[in-house]
């Protein structure tokens, strides 16, 4: 028997998945888009929430007492549960999908960054900051998995890029409005209000804008079938276990590099404005007028890595060879961080800080998109959240040796080993990952429990 296809909605079928479409009238043109700037966007709170910690602390720890051995382990607390959360989060978001996952994510951290206005001490600030860690860990694979579901696969490292654009723009905006603008002005307890009330307001868009693709009722016809084309076609829909993909070396090889090269990013977001404060004796004005500029750099090389590996794999050029130079080219730019520990002042340190996290970003846009260049869109967010993993467990180990390290060599020691690591970690992964191009669904195998 027939049934009635009304003129405001149509069912098709495209790469074996059956999406409501609405009137051509009703849709919303290059959807996508829109939802990866509300990715972008959250992001960016993500990393302001995050950022405020090492910006306030320099008004808090001495009002409260807080010693930089005691901020540094703090540091250790939040990344230890980072590091918790990212495995977990990521079969989350595989398992209920983004729409959850996000609304989970969000809920947690910004609560523990509005809880920040009311510590007391040292156990008030690492229970809060516990919490924030174990919240804003699952932003990156959730992020990973709308990516890999929206856009075809040669936009996706420009998509991962403006995503992570979000987290340098965040450590731009983050000096700006928190130290220059409301520390001064309303304190450092409001502040921390401020800063986790924005999540909330991000959500209620995402509850009305989000919907996986398959179900959203307002993508475009034109947009779905685009989206598809460009993809892969699916190959299970089962999410494989962890077991099945550890048995894979593509899955070491994103797990090693993340392991080696992310405790980069980590010294830098969480020491920087310590470390001006300390060495070049920056008072928190001084900080929030300068510390923003090397995450300038680092937004504009998130953009340009992405930008760059999509601009190759349009002129023809294989994934595996873009994935490759464009990651190779990053890595080069940070050893740079060696000549910042040496650099004579506080300026010339600064420009070559710009360099390593202009490198990083344009890093970690790429390497971010390898699970959904190997595996199909029921592991993505799975092996994002172990490449997550890998990289809390050593940024939490490199945290916890930093203190340590400056109080017995300084900074210009931990400055040198950062720099070493990148080299390092891209050999690594050319050894492990092979050629960068979709496995066969025989190897991912699905898994005899969902969890």
């Amino acid at each position: 028997m027939k049934k009635a296809i009304t003129q405001n909605s149509k069912i098709q079928a495209i790469g074996g998945y059956v999406a409501t479409v609405g009137k051509e009238s009703r849709g919303i043109p290059n959807l996508r888009w829109w939802i990866l700037g509300l990715i972008f966007l959250i992001t960016c709170i993500n990393y302001v929430d995050r950022s405020s910690i090492g910006l306030l602390v320099t008004r808090f720890g001495p009002e409260l007492g807080v010693t930089s051995r005691e901020y540094g382990f703090v540091g250790a607390i939040l990344l230890f549960a980072y590091t918790l959360s990212q495995s977990v989060s990521g079969r989350l978001y595989d398992k209920y999908g983004a729409r959850v996952g996000f609304t989970t994510s969000v809920i947690v951290w910004c609560a523990a960054a509005m809880g920040h206005a009311a510590i007391t001490g040292l156990v008030g600030f690492a229970a809060c900051s516990f919490f924030l860690g174990l919240g804003e860990a699952g932003n990156w694979p959730g992020a990973a998995k709308v990516i890999a579901e929206w856009f075809p696969q040669k936009e996706r490292a420009l998509g991962m890029a403006i995503f992570n654009g979000g987290a340098s723009m965040g450590g731009v905006i983050a000096p700006l409005l928190v130290a220059r603008l409301l520390a001064p002005r309303l304190g450092w307890r409001i502040s921390f209000l401020i800063v986790g009330m924005a999540g909330f307001i991000w959500l209620a868009a995402w509850l009305m804008v989000y919907h996986p693709l398959s179900k959203h009722p307002r993508v475009t016809e034109e947009e779905l079938k685009y989206i598809r084309d460009g993809q892969p076609p699916l190959e299970s829909v089962a999410a494989p276990s962890i077991q099945s993909l550890l048995r894979l070396r593509q899955t070491w090889g994103i797990l090693l590099a993340r392991f080696l090269v992310d405790p980069v990013w980590w010294l830098y977001m969480l020491w920087l404005p310590v470390y001006l404060k300390d060495v070049r004796h920056f008072s928190l004005k001084d900080i929030g007028a300068s510390a923003w500029a090397p995450y300038l750099a680092a937004a504009v090389g998130s953009l340009f890595g992405g930008w760059l590996a999509g601009r190759l794999i349009a002129g023809g050029m294989s994934v595996n060879a873009a994935r490759k130079i464009v990651i190779g080219i990053a890595t080069c730019l940070m050893p740079f961080g060696i000549l910042a520990a040496r650099a004579q002042t506080a300026y010339g340190a600064l420009a070559c800080i710009a360099v390593v996290l202009f490198g990083f970003q344009m890093w970690i846009s790429n390497v971010q998109t390898l699970p959904s260049d190997f595996f199909s869109s029921s592991a993505v967010g799975t092996v994002a959240g172990m490449g997550g993993t890998a990289a809390g467990i050593s940024s939490l180990i490199f945290n916890l040796c930093t203190a340590s390290i400056v109080s017995h060599f300084g900074y210009g020691a931990v400055l040198t080993i950062a720099g070493l690591l990148a080299p390092i970690g891209f050999v690594l992964l050319l050894v492990f990952i092979g050629s960068v191009q979709r496995l066969a669904p025989v190897v991912v195998l699905p898994a005899a429990t969902t969890f």
